[in-house]
């Protein structure tokens, strides 16, 4: 088995690769999702005992919580130590986060597998299929 981690910075078509691996039979573990799910759910308490007034209706509110934890680099680990949240939103949520994030050629650099998601899907689905030939015939590895 290998494991394939899918990255990029933000809106640049993460989502939408995972969806094509998965259409093509590859299991895929999506960190937003699990998170979107645990501030419906169980993470919501702690939440509110961290952050007071960041939640209603047993939902965490992710408008109030980033208030409350952008810019604060002690929120955001205190955060972080209850769950590992993707803030999304508005240009100032954004930009927050762009500034923290590795440079898109670092990522580059680092990566085994690039997929250029900006010459469309035919072409980003067409990538995802040579990923997936190339790992099948890579020699297996034990972990």
């Amino acid at each position: 088995m290998f494991i394939l981690g899918l990255t990029g910075s933000i809106g640049m078509g993460k989502s939408t690769t995972a969806k094509m691996f998965a259409e093509a039979g590859v299991p895929v573990y999506d960190a937003d999702a699990a998170v979107h799910r645990l501030y419906e759910g169980e993470a919501t308490g702690a939440i509110e005992a961290a952050f007071p007034g960041t939640t209603a209706n047993g939902k965490v509110d992710r408008e109030k919580l980033a208030k409350s934890v952008l810019g604060d680099a002690a929120a955001i680990k205190r955060l972080e130590s209850i769950v590992h949240p993707l803030v999304h939103g508005a240009r100032q949520k954004f930009q927050a986060l762009l500034s923290k994030q590795m440079l898109d050629a670092e990522k580059r650099r680092r990566a085994d597998f690039i997929v250029d998601s900006s010459q469309g899907f035919d072409a980003a689905r067409a990538q995802v299929r040579d990923i997936l030939k190339s790992v099948a015939k890579m020699p297996k590895r034990q972990r």
